[in-house]
């Protein structure tokens, strides 16, 4: 099946764009929050991260100890560096089950991911798009999304590629700046897409 890979920079808007593409009907893999449920559910992860962070890295009731694995990974790259393989490979694992019970009759599927050129799993789809947003429309969305400050907004962003780096690896492009209709571009990439993969449909009989 036609894989469309979709990622952006925090708060510029990918969700929004992804659930544009759901009215649509196409199905959109959440990766983000897939490695959320993974990590309580996976059990092959779930040693992972306790080999590596200790037993402290659950409660007793099985869920994770967010605090605990964020104290030891947000200033230190070799401990996030460590995280990311062990999640990255279970999150790929999580997408091939999602993917395996899509209706054939689907065109394309749409796999959402904060990190999709960081993790590498770019190079697993077909396509991708870099959703991107100015940067002052960025640190206002998501101070008044997450209820935190400027300076803790850029630490999240400076921990990701840049939109200029990303752009490099990216197909296609949605400008979400408030202005430029986001409908409208999901629209005309949608058809793009549908033709894509009809022909990837047919060469692939």
């Amino acid at each position: 099946m036609y894989k469309v890979g979709i990622t952006g920079g925090i708060g510029s808007g990918k969700t929004t764009v992804c659930k544009v593409f759901e009215v649509l009907g196409i199905p959109v893999f959440y990766a983000d929050t897939a490695a959320k449920e993974i990590m309580c559910k996976d059990a092959l992860l779930v040693e992972g991260i306790k080999s590596a962070f200790g037993n402290e890295s659950y409660f007793e009731d099985g869920k994770l100890n967010n605090k605990h694995i964020a104290g030891i990974v947000f200033n230190n790259e070799d401990a996030l560096a460590k995280l990311n393989a062990l999640v990255h490979p279970a999150v790929f694992r999580a997408f091939d089950t999602w993917e395996a019970v899509i209706p054939p009759s689907t065109p394309y599927t749409l796999k959402e991911a904060a990190l999709l050129f960081e993790s590498g799993s770019y190079k697993m789809c077909d396509t991708t798009i870099l959703v991107t947003a100015p940067y002052e429309i960025k640190m206002k969305r998501v101070m008044l999304r997450d209820g935190v400050t400027a300076a803790q907004v850029k630490a999240r962003m400076d921990k990701q590629l840049s939109d200029e780096e990303k752009s490099k690896m990216a197909n296609h492009f949605i400008i979400n700046d408030e202005q430029e209709s986001i409908i409208e571009q999901v629209l005309a990439l949608h058809q793009e897409f549908l033709k894509a993969a009809e022909e990837y449909k047919s060469s692939n009989a």
